[in-house]
């Protein structure tokens, strides 16, 4: 995959495209861009989507920006595996914002990305205040020379697939659901920072993750059974996301991962956790023998759940 950030640089000859943020790359993203692929093998065209480094909604409504399923480098690495040409990766600025729709597609789509043929969903919008429809579109394509084409929809198990489907499942911890909807399972990357090590004193030792991208989301508090990568070696893993109402103050939020059958220092090490299960939720013990007997009660289903 040829990946456009200077336009300049633009894929050589014309190409059939789409657009889209694509937070996740899900199955819907990919579904859409396999229809793109076809297009373009027909046409005997280049393959491509635009996309931004940053959710738009920095820019439009800067209060209410969602957390993002994909930074922008797995992102990239998601659409490349998907089998596109290209991919033109452009900055949502206040410039832009502001463009209307026909002008977007005049100087940035057919003179800039050289784009013939568009595929769009019915419901898509796109230009200042998100004014147009797919007719005007489509009619403004005919004047300048780009095929608007209906992307048809995709559904799974009889459900629409959307970023926003797959980010209120990890809100609610039904992180099977996620993994469904995406078509992989939902991961966060960090690098384990010190901690208290109140852990060490209960038997299960736990590294401190510091998320990469402040933007990412974290599904909801509670514990989970997951899959730690430190490098190439994978361990399971028990992490709890949350405030430690047992033996922290309960203010503090925190990240913190225990690793099955390891032994070591992971101190500045970077790691990536696969959720694969919520276990339950964030609960307060009396004292602290009953929350190592709920830890191991945990590590216990962990092993049941991966092996």
């Amino acid at each position: 995959m040829q990946l456009i950030t200077d336009f300049s640089t633009c894929v050589s000859g014309p190409c059939v495209a789409t657009i889209g943020f694509f937070d996740g790359v899900h199955r819907g993203h990919r579904y859409l861009i396999d229809q793109v692929k076809a297009v373009a093998e027909s046409r005997g065209l280049s393959s491509a989507v635009l996309t931004f480094s940053a959710h738009p909604g920095k820019v439009i409504r800067p209060d209410c920006v969602p957390g993002l399923l994909t930074t922008t480098r797995e992102k990239i690495g998601l659409l490349e595996q998907s089998g596109i040409d290209a991919c033109f990766l452009i900055g949502f600025t206040s410039q832009l914002s502001r463009m209307e729709a026909s002008e977007f597609m005049e100087k940035i789509l057919y003179e800039k990305l050289h784009v013939r043929s568009l595929l769009i969903g019915h419901d898509h919008r796109f230009g200042y205040n998100r004014a147009d429809a797919f007719d005007d579109y489509q009619h403004m394509g005919q004047r300048l020379g780009i095929e608007v084409l209906p992307a048809l929809s995709y559904m799974y198990e009889g459900v629409p697939i959307s970023s926003s489907l797959v980010r209120n499942s990890l809100l609610e911890g039904r992180v099977e659901d996620a993994h469904r909807y995406l078509g992989y399972p939902y991961s966060i990357q960090g690098r384990v920072v010190g901690g208290y090590q109140i852990g060490r004193t209960l038997g299960f030792p736990t590294a401190n993750l510091q998320l990469s991208d402040s933007e990412k989301l974290l599904p909801v508090s509670g514990v989970y059974a997951v899959y730690v990568y430190t490098g190439t070696d994978r361990y399971k893993g028990m992490l709890n996301i949350g405030h430690r109402p047992t033996i922290g103050s309960g203010n503090a939020s925190s990240i913190e991962v225990h690793l099955l059958h390891f032994s070591g220092d992971l101190y500045d090490c970077p790691l990536r956790v696969e959720f694969v299960h919520r276990l339950r939720s964030e609960v307060r013990f009396q004292d602290r023998s009953l929350l190592i007997r709920q830890l191991e009660q945990d590590a216990m289903c962990v092993e049941e759940l991966l092996s």
